[in-house]
């Protein structure tokens, strides 16, 4: 008798065989035959309390590993759930599936249950998005879907997965597996002559800067963009954030955008974090050179720039990189390397001394000074910093190269299921969480999940009790008189904390915090250090 497989049992299994047992998921009626399916195998089932925390997790994983974070999640409000968190991986070139349950196909169209246009709502916030048709090639969607979030611009993929093709049987003899070679793509590198090109092209500018995309904001990308500067002599940042020339990790980046006569695109999209390369924020005549993964990316660089793109080509970013180095030869203007390095380096004169003047409330430097001993005590920790102005002191101060934001989608709130995910991918060294109120409470009941899973994370949470961001916002754009709708409350975070069986410590003094991170590195749970600190804005370097 021939034996036969369902559907749920071919992605269980094409899952297992290439290696991604790690599932980031939430149950619902669409998946059940996935979860029956995958008692029979090795897969690890994470399940969460929101379906958005799903993708967070998968996100983190996705950063810190490089392999894609795989989440599940059930059709309709489930798949509406997951679908906003993509936006936050694709900003950020996160390699990730989603894959979410489906109404049955003879269904469509007609009203059926939880029937949603899932394809055409996750499509602007990931890489590809369809629907599986087929029982028997269902595996090789999977590998599909795989190989296409870590091909060219890493990023989010869907596959949407209707019941009936999961619960449908075929004789296993008619499966389609994928092979190996499915799950993966060759990278598009440089050649010689191509590389070539480029670095001559570098060596007629006086002030050229290199700008790495959000791909390279992990410990890997951040040693090549170091080995880059290095090789050519020529500065680089990496440009992954929402505030631009603004960001808090990168001091007077403006002052260098302002001076540079040629920007080195490496596998960064010209975009609105550029400001276009529109003048005044670059000189009217800086040229460019665009290395993308896409074609179309250079087009449109092509558009912003018209005759001032000096080259573009299609390559992938990594390879791009170890190209440029392996060809290197004289290298650029040391004192201009030295003027960029200082200006990325400045921060506010008194960011190393400033203390709060209010009683019983700490200045958000002093939270992060705190912090650094630790993370200089524990070099393969992992920092996630979430939100708006809290945040960005956290970003001005630390120093870590295993440090996740939340990225060019200017998104908040994904930090504690990222703190599980990251702990998932580094399972013994420390992972901190820092975030302001307003962040801590888009998903603290994941705090459960934490706690449920054994996955200890500290998470210190910077209570100013308001929407500090759009204060600001508020405060700059209409006046001081027309603030609304900011005020939060001076809520106990650390008793949710201890609530939901993690561990929780209420800060109020500076001397407090460091023995406070100690008791909760300690305790070995998910634990929130909640402390009351003063409502200010985010550093600004003074010009």
């Amino acid at each position: 008798m021939t034996k036969t497989l369902r559907g749920a049992d071919i992605v269980v299994r094409t899952l297992e065989r290439a290696g991604h047992t790690t599932i980031f998921t939430l149950s619902g009626n669409h998946i059940m035959s996935l979860f029956d399916a995958a008692i029979e195998t090795k897969l690890d089932l994470l399940h969460v309390r929101h379906e958005a925390a799903t993708v967070h997790m998968a996100d983190s994983y996705g950063r810190l590993t490089g392999k894609p974070g795989i989440a599940w999640v059930t059709g309709g409000p489930g798949h509406a759930n997951a679908v906003g968190a993509l936006f936050t991986a694709l900003g950020q070139e996160t390699p990730m599936v989603l894959m979410s349950g489906h109404t049955e196909t003879d269904q469509l169209g007609k009203g059926g249950f939880q029937e949603l246009k899932q394809v055409e709502m996750a499509a602007p916030v990931s890489k590809a998005a369809w629907m599986a048709t087929d029982t028997a090639t269902v595996g090789m969607d999977v590998a599909k879907a795989i190989r296409l979030a870590t091909t060219g611009r890493p990023g989010p993929v869907h596959l949407s997965l209707p019941s009936d093709i999961l619960d449908a049987s075929v004789p296993e003899d008619q499966v389609v597996w994928p092979t190996a070679a499915d799950f993966t793509a060759a990278p598009a590198g440089l050649n010689d002559a191509t590389a070539d090109t480029i670095l001559a092209l570098i060596r007629t500018a006086k002030r050229p800067l290199i700008v790495g995309a959000p791909v390279l904001a992990n410990r890997p990308g951040r040693a090549l963009l170091a080995e880059l500067e290095e090789a050519l002599g020529v500065p680089t940042v990496i440009s992954e954030g929402p505030r631009s020339f603004n960001d808090a990790t990168l001091g007077r980046y403006a002052d260098v955008a302002k001076k540079t006569d040629m920007v080195i695109l490496l596998g960064k999209a010209l975009d609105f974090t550029l400001k276009f390369g529109a003048a005044p924020f670059f000189p009217a005549d800086c040229r460019f050179i665009s290395i993308d993964p896409e074609g179309a990316i250079l087009g449109r660089t092509s558009g912003f720039t018209g005759d001032r793109l000096a080259f573009g080509c299609v390559a992938d970013t990594y390879p791009a990189g170890e190209a440029l180095i392996r060809r290197a030869g004289a290298k650029g203007d040391a004192a201009w390397l030295a003027e960029a390095r200082i200006a990325f380096a400045d921060r506010p004169g008194d960011i190393g001394t400033v203390v709060s003047s209010t009683q019983d409330k700490l200045h958000p430097a002093e939270v992060f000074r705190t912090l650094n001993t630790f993370l200089d005590r524990e070099p393969d920790s992992v920092l996630i910093c979430d939100g708006g102005e809290f945040a960005q002191w956290g970003q001005a101060i630390l120093k870590n190269d295993r440090r996740m934001i939340n990225g060019v989608a200017g998104s908040i709130g994904g930090s504690l299921p990222m703190a599980g995910g990251a702990r998932i991918a580094e399972p013994t060294a420390p992972v901190f969480a820092v975030m302001g109120d307003g962040t801590f409470g888009f998903h603290m009941s994941e705090l459960e999940t934490a706690v449920r899973l054994n996955l200890p994370y500290v998470a210190i949470v910077g209570t100013d009790c308001r929407w500090n961001a759009e204060y600001n916002l508020q405060v700059r754009d209409y006046g001081p008189n027309r603030t609304h709708g900011c005020e939060l409350n001076p809520t106990h975070y650390e008793l949710v904390a201890t609530a939901l069986g993690g561990h929780g410590e209420l800060v109020e003094r500076a001397e407090d915090l460091a023995p406070a991170i100690e008791r909760a590195l300690a305790s070995g749970k998910p634990s929130v250090v909640n402390v009351m600190i003063e409502s200010i804005p985010s550093p600004v370097v003074r010009r």
